[in-house]
């Protein structure tokens, strides 16, 4: 766990305040927004987040419509969808649109943690995966 760099992306503030405090004392770094646009700037700011927990259903911006977003600028960054009123639809649009997951609140801390460590490690398998594929794109280049 420890390493692993976390947005929430979440509305209630009372739950991202409670969230964040059991994913540091997991030893998960956490960084918060309230809202969609929020943490599109974040992110912006600082690319290097492992994980998104992103909240599906918030004003104005919606998860669905930020995920789009992270998936286009940042396509390395796994979300993990989050929401208190699921439907199939909803759960099956944000697969499509690339999330790693998508989960019921509330959900276990155990299962969450679960989730947030096999997303990092996807992220870093891609970034691995970037980086071996450069060095030999360079290894090419000094050839010729």
């Amino acid at each position: 766990m420890i390493g692993t760099k976390l947005l929430m992306i979440d509305d209630e503030e009372a739950f991202v305040a409670a969230m964040e405090k059991r994913m540091i004392h997991r030893g998960i770094e956490v960084a918060t927004a309230y809202s969609g646009l929020e943490g599109l700037k974040k992110l912006e700011e600082d690319p290097d987040f492992d994980v998104v927990l992103l909240d599906v259903k918030m004003p104005r911006v919606d998860g669905v419509e930020v995920l789009r977003r992270i998936r286009a600028e940042h396509p390395s960054v796994e979300v993990i969808m989050r929401t208190g009123h699921a439907t199939f639809e909803s759960a099956r649009e944000c697969l499509k649109q690339g999330a790693f997951d998508y989960l019921m609140k509330p959900c276990e801390m155990e299962e969450l943690t679960t989730k947030v460590i096999a997303a990092r490690e996807k992220r870093r398998e891609q970034l691995k995966k970037i980086m071996e594929a450069e060095g030999k794109r360079l290894r090419g280049q000094r050839a010729r």
